[in-house]
């Protein structure tokens, strides 16, 4: 592998050849034919670019994911390498690693070379936030760097990717022409999360003394493939279809806040037991009803209508809610007196009413036993949309009990209060499945990445549009749209 100080020293040899036609004297520079000049000129640009291609361009990091011990995914996967290597022509770096769910010889396989650093690389992919001693001058880093709203925590990052003038590419930022995300782990974080929440589930009425088919289902990361998961959830269902559900939890309601990716992924697990879906206007009437059916579940998926009013009387309109959500408030708390399981998978920042509070919870557990039992909080947003996320929980120690009367968690599923999952790396649990359908989509990418010379303006960059949308930092500048990051950064 050519070294980057090989680039750096012939760069400089070509850049004095032109400097020295740049500072003769004007009356030699008049003698000198002008094709001579723009040869000269036109012959440094193509070094330039030629070295930059050749001995930076087309050695594609991939990184060892480090801030979470349970992390193991990985943004591409060996057989996305494999095309890559084979039809594109990329040279692929991996950063060794013993806990990626890819060993690192599937990678070699594939056509990869396996190192101790990415030293060589001018682009490297990750899955999650970097630690700030890794980044190198002028590289190029895409990752989910968590970064958008301002998080203070990652503020102290993005500053020192400034600093090395680095550009940063955030997936989560790379959006079609309506503003929707290409690419994305939602909807394994989705499948994830409902896993988890069936399986806690389960331990939950256990607790309560009820022995139920749930008991069968395992923690997501337990599984060796999503379809193993989905084989006994499936299994699961049937012997609820045939034996039903105890009169104590009926009618058993499962409801769902939000319907992007997260949420289908949710649902699609959900679907795999005997389910029902119903309008949020027909929960509110479902429990008066005199005959329900023993052996299925009812589903519902709330929609912004159904979370929010206008606090002017005004009727619910989505456009007016997105621009003006200090106009609205929450009308969820409604809802929650029927729901036996809550799934969140709603975008939540400070600027949008909170769904599930904590003094609404203590007002309902003062009431007596409630009868929601657990939340999935899969968008995880601590103290945000549901309150009661106090904090982010790992794929070790996936749960909590929110006491709604002393307001403190603890960790586990006993004790007194509702049962919180709230895995903020929930396709973690689902690491090759998750990794596989996430290249699927980034693996388009990586070339124009690779060929991009990020030396050119902004406007210039030759850069797919969706890929341009997500570019945060261009040489260590804010590029036009994330300007308001710089308010967060005076902070620190």
């Amino acid at each position: 592998m050519i070294q980057y100080s090989t680039f750096k020293i012939q760069y400089s040899t070509f850049d004095i050849q032109y400097s020295f036609l740049q500072s003769i004297s004007p009356s030699v520079h008049q003698s000198i034919s002008p094709s001579v000049i723009a040869i000269s000129r036109t012959f440094r640009t193509f070094v330039v670019n030629e070295l930059t291609n050749k001995l930076m361009g087309n050695y594609i990091g991939i990184r060892h994911e480090d801030k979470y011990e349970e992390e193991r995914r990985a943004p591409l996967t060996p057989k996305h390498v494999e095309r890559l290597v084979k039809h594109k022509k990329l040279d692929i770096v991996v950063e060794t690693s013993t806990k990626r769910i890819f060993s690192d010889r599937e990678y070699t396989e594939a056509g990869a070379t396996i190192s101790n650093n990415l030293d060589d690389c001018s682009v490297i992919f990750g899955v999650k936030e970097i630690p700030e001693q890794y980044f190198q001058p002028e590289k190029t880093y895409v990752f989910f760097s968590h970064v958008i709203k301002g998080q203070k925590y990652n503020m102290p990052m993005l500053q020192r990717m400034m600093e090395l003038k680095c550009n940063l590419i955030e997936y989560e930022k790379i959006v079609d022409e309506q503003g929707k995300r290409l690419i994305f782990f939602g909807r394994y974080a989705g499948m994830a999360g409902m896993i988890n929440t069936f399986w806690s589930l389960g331990l939950r009425l256990k607790d309560m003394g009820f022995q139920t088919e749930l008991l069968k289902i395992k923690q997501a990361h337990h599984y060796n493939s999503l379809k193993e998961a989905k084989d006994v959830i499936s299994n699961v269902g049937e012997l609820i279809a045939e034996n039903g559900i105890d009169p104590v939890f009926r009618p058993f309601v499962i409801g769902f806040t939000g319907y992007g990716n997260v949420s289908q992924g949710a649902q699609e697990i959900c679907g795999l037991l005997p389910v029902k879906e119903i309008s949020a206007e027909k929960l509110l009437s479902l429990h008066k009803r005199k005959h329900v059916p023993n052996n299925i579940a009812y589903k519902v998926v709330f929609k912004e209508e159904d979370l929010y009013e206008n606090i002017h009387g005004n009727p619910f309109d989505l456009h007016e809610y997105l621009l003006n959500p200090q106009d609205f408030r929450s009308k969820f708390e409604q809802y929650l007196p029927y729901l036996t399981v809550l799934i969140n998978c709603v975008y939540w920042d400070k600027r949008f009413p909170r769904l599930v509070t904590r003094d609404y919870l203590e007002k309902q557990f003062k009431k007596g036993r409630c009868k929601l039992t657990v939340i999935g909080d899969i968008s995880c947003d601590v103290e945000g949309s549901v309150e009661c996320t106090l904090y982010p929980t790992v794929i070790s120690d996936p749960v909590f009990i929110y006491n709604p009367l002393l307001r403190t968690a603890t960790s586990g599923h006993k004790g007194e209060g509702v049962v919180v999952m709230a895995v903020d790396i929930l396709p973690a649990e689902l690491p090759r499945d998750s990794s596989d359908g996430f290249a699927d989509v980034l693996v388009n990418f990586v070339k124009p990445i690779a060929d991009a010379d990020f030396n050119e303006p902004f406007e210039d960059l030759d850069l797919p549009r969706a890929i341009k949308k997500g570019l945060i930092l261009h040489k260590g500048e804010l590029t036009p749209e994330y300007k308001y990051l710089e308010e967060f950064l005076s902070d620190i």
